[in-house]
């Protein structure tokens, strides 16, 4: 199993939309292969900050939504809302 952070700093007054954005992916995602789940945070000392976490069975099914139609037209659609370029953060289980 993999756990994908998704870091991103959302342009002031865009934060309700991003959360419902966030919500329509996760439904789309609820049927793709190796799509585990996901959750927002929000943080608390910024409120434009934002984490999305998720989790996948490996990291073949992450790069397979990475290099979707879905994934493009989220992206894009991202760049009127979103400031900067947002950062992902790839970690794979270790069972010990």
């Amino acid at each position: 199993m993999i756990s994908v952070g998704f870091y991103y700093r959302v342009k002031r007054g865009f934060e309700g939309e991003f959360e419902r954005k966030f919500g329509e992916v996760v439904s789309f995602l609820s049927s793709f292969k190796g799509f585990r789940g996901a959750r927002l945070y929000r943080s608390v000392d910024d409120p434009s900050e934002y984490l999305i976490y998720s989790e996948w069975d490996d990291l073949e099914s992450y790069k397979n939504f990475i290099n979707s139609t879905a994934y493009r037209e989220t992206v894009e659609y991202g760049k009127s809302i979103i400031e900067g370029r947002p950062t992902h953060k790839v970690f794979q289980q270790i069972n010990t």
